[in-house]
Formats: C-alpha cells, structure tokens, sequence
C-alpha cells in the first residue's frame, strides 16, 4: 500500500497522542469517528452499544423461535430447524461480503463528507442483494429436498426441514436487502436506526410464531415452518420501520430518488466492494460450508445430536455478539478514520478494541459456564440431550474470546483494504485445520471431539492473524479506496 504524505501505521501505533481520543460529527445528526471531545472508549461505546443490543435482538428471534419449536412441538421439531441453519448461514453469507465490502467504502465517503458517493455505493450494493436473492429464490427454493437430502439430515425430521428451507430461501430477496441496508447503516455511524428495526422484527417474530404454531387468531397451523413464516412476516414490517425512521432523521442513506437512480450495479465501484468485499463473504461462505460439513458429521450421530447442536449454537452466538460487534465498530472507525485523513488513529482503535474483546466477551464467557445447564434448558427438554449439549458446550466456550480477538485485528486491517492476507489466513485456518481437526477427533472422542477442533482453529488464527498484523501491516501506509 502507498500514499503521497500520510503517516503510516507504524506510526499511529508508536504515537503516545494516539491513545487519547478521535472528528466530531458533521451533517445528518450522526457521529463521524474522530471526535476529538470524548475519550476513544466512549466512542467505541457509542457506536458499539447499539449495535450490540441489536445483535442480540436479532439473535433473539431466532432464540425465541427455537424455545417455541422446542417447548411446543418437541426435539424432533428442533432439530429439523437446526438442520436449515447453516443452509440459511451459507445463503446470507453471500452477500456479508458485499455488505462489508460497502460498508468500508462507505465509512470512508463519510468520513470525507462526500454524501453523493455514499448514495452511490449503497446504490450499487443493494443491486447486488437484490440480484443475488432473486438467484437463491429461484434455485434455491426448487432444490431444497435435494440439499438437505445430500447432508444426510435425519429420516425423522426430513419432511419438516424441507418445509421449513424452502419457505426461507423464497423469502431471501428481502431478506437479504434488509441485512444490507443494517449493513451500509453501519458505514455512516448510524447502529440505532437497525436497533429500532430489528426490536421491531423481534416483537414481531416474538407473536407470530407461538400464534402460527398454535393456530391463534384464526391464524393457519404451520408447524415447524411457524418460525419461517414469522421471520419473514418480521423482516418486511422492521424494513419499512428502518425505511421511515432514515427518512425521519434524514439520513444519507434514505430512500430517496438519488438513492433509487443510483439503485444499479456501477462496474467502478463494483470493483471496489468486490475487492474488499470478495475475500470477507469467501471467508463467511467458507466458514458456512465447514459448518454444513460438520453438520453432516453430527447428523450421524442421530438427531439428539443434532438438536444438541442447534442449542449450542444458539448459546454460543450470544456469547460471540460481542467479539463481532466490536470487530465490525473498529473496522467502520478505522475506514471514516482513513476518510478523514486520520490514519494515526488506527493503532489507538486496535488497542481499544481488544481491550474491550477481553472485558466484554471474557464476562459473557464466565456467565455462560455459571449458566450452562439452564441455558441449554431453554432449548431442550430431554435430559439427556441437555446433559450431552452442556457437555459439548464447556469444550468449546471459553475460545470465543480467542476468536473475538482474531476478529478485531482482521477488521481494522480490512478498514484500510487489506483483506487478502487476514482472510486467506482465516480461510487456510477452517480448512486445513477445522474440519480436517473435527473429523479426525470425532473418530477419536465421538461427537464431543467435533466440538474440539473449535479452540484449536480459533487459537492458531489469532497466533498467524497477530502475526500478519505487527510484522507487516503496521509497517504499511495507508491510502483511501474512494
């Protein structure tokens, strides 16, 4: 990387002045990322809170729906719904990327308060969205029984996944547009208009799925495709909430006619969100077809297994809300930071950002093991299951932090467009370590040696990711992508 007369990160990490805080916000009511009057915890906070809360929010349907599954139709039930999940992951992982992607670009024409060039990003990244839900829709939706047939999903629960897959994948043009715009919200500062968005999907989600289970309200008898029916039910009420509220507070990124001409795929920029993006959805595509294979590998060990699988899942992606959260608030600082020719800053956001890893995640890590049969218990009523998904559980739990730490780093890099060598350090992890680790433990321990091969992968990316970061990339310079 090369820029005229910018400092470099080297020097951003050696400057005492660095630690202090970072510009003010400019136009619209929103936060830019240096704001030199507040301390760089406080901003972290700011824009990290809301958007955490709104992960969790949005984890929460998806929990919600699982203790109704689970409470109101059985493991069985549970465990075909748990079957879609990495399916549905991988879908929605085709587009991440170009949401992260975006969102980099768009931190940056934000932090040089060039609002036009937002429009035009936004523009060009929900074209993609929406282009790529419309393919998943149509495959997708015809060739679901084929799919889960291939992953060796369980006899038992068989027809009731089909069902529930293939009401998702038709749903996937909203639905995808929705994540997006979460996405691209991000870029601008703005993490409480999708909290006011995604409160609303859970509230809507929270009703719709006992009533469609039970058939309240004169409402259909749906099932276990009750929960599908709800979350799409959810996302197209949050969406038009979302598209209110930006035009209320008049955000950038309202939908407006600028916004709605610049709604097409401009081959420029383009190339932009793929270079950024590309490598990010390869890893979150990556990551999802590890998680279909080892699915496909607890699947064999019968549906308590399987249904022990979706519990943890759940629980552990509370607990990884945070990490995450802060990963994507250091990679949106550090890109308006670039933006604003504030480069010397993405060492103190490094710094913060794993501090906060460690304090955030490590007490979510420390509750999660206090709690563990009683959370698991929200998802499961069988004893033995609750006995093998706590068991399975404790493995692997307390490498989240690990992997939260892995992500910080990753995220403020790809800030500055540097994303080849984090992501293909995170892409050889999963697939030369994970799954091979996985399957040869699983032979060893039964299903507890999948569970295994999780800190085993998370330990080696932070060591290589750590590496990349203080012998390479810190003593690059950094220039702005748009």
């Amino acid at each position: 990387m090369t820029i005229g007369s910018k400092p470099g990160v080297t020097d951003a990490l050696e400057t005492p002045a660095a630690t202090d805080t970072l510009p003010a916000s400019h136009g619209h009511g929103l936060p830019a990322v240096v704001d030199e009057s507040r301390p760089l915890w406080r901003v972290f906070v700011a824009f990290l809170g809301p958007m955490l809360f709104g992960n969790i929010l949005q984890a929460m349907s998806g929990t919600f729906n699982s203790v109704f599954i689970g409470q109101m139709l059985g493991t069985r039930a549970l465990a075909a719904a748990a079957a879609v999940f990495p399916i549905v992951f991988f879908l929605i992982s085709l587009v991440i990327g170009v949401g992260a992607g975006a969102s980099v670009l768009i931190g940056q024409a934000w932090g040089a308060r060039e609002v036009h060039k937002v429009k035009a990003i936004a523009g060009t990244a929900l074209a993609i969205g929406l282009l790529l839900g419309a393919a998943i829709a149509l495959l997708g939706g015809f060739f679901t029984a084929e799919l889960l047939r291939a992953l060796k999903t369980p006899p038992a629960v068989l027809d009731d996944a089909i069902g529930y897959a293939r009401l998702m994948m038709f749903a996937m043009p909203g639905l995808l547009v929705f994540l997006l715009a979460t996405q691209l919200l991000r870029g601008v500062g703005d993490t409480v208009t999708p909290l006011f968005a995604l409160l609303t999907s859970t509230a809507v989600s929270g009703v719709l799925t006992p009533a469609l289970i039970r058939g309240w309200g004169g409402l259909p008898r749906l099932g276990v495709t009750s929960a599908a029916a709800a979350s799409i039910g959810a996302f197209v009420v949050a969406l038009c909430m979302m598209g209110w509220l930006m035009r209320r507070k008049r955000s950038p990124l309202a939908p407006d006619l600028e916004l709605l001409r610049a709604l097409r795929v401009d081959p420029r920029l383009l190339r932009l969100v793929v270079r950024i993006g590309l490598p990010t959805g390869m890893q979150v595509i990556v990551m999802s077809l590890a998680e279909i294979a080892l699915l496909a590998l607890v699947n064999r060990f019968g549906a308590d297994a399987t249904a022990a699988y979706g519990a943890v899942n759940q629980v552990v992606n509370y607990v990884q809300f945070p990490a995450l959260s802060i990963a994507i608030t250091g990679s949106i600082l550090g890109a308006q930071a670039i933006g604003a020719g504030r480069a010397d800053r993405l060492g103190a956001i490094t710094r913060t950002g794993l501090q906060m890893t460690l304090v955030l995640t490590g007490s979510l890590i420390v509750l999660g093991y206090a709690l563990s049969r009683h959370l698991i218990g929200l998802f499961i009523t069988s004893p033995p299951v609750v006995e093998l998904a706590q068991s399975l559980l404790h493995i692997m739990l307390w490498s989240s932090v690990v992997y939260g730490c892995a992500a910080v780093l990753s995220g403020v890099m790809r800030a500055s467009g540097a994303v080849l060598v984090p992501t293909g350090i995170s892409i050889a992890c999963i697939v030369a370590i994970e799954v091979p680790t996985a399957y040869a433990l699983a032979d060893r321990f039964g299903i507890e040696g999948v569970w295994m091969a999780y800190p085993i992968t998370f330990v080696s990316m932070l060591i290589l990711q750590t590496a990349y970061y203080r012998l390479v990339w810190r003593k690059s310079r950094i220039e702005r992508l748009v």
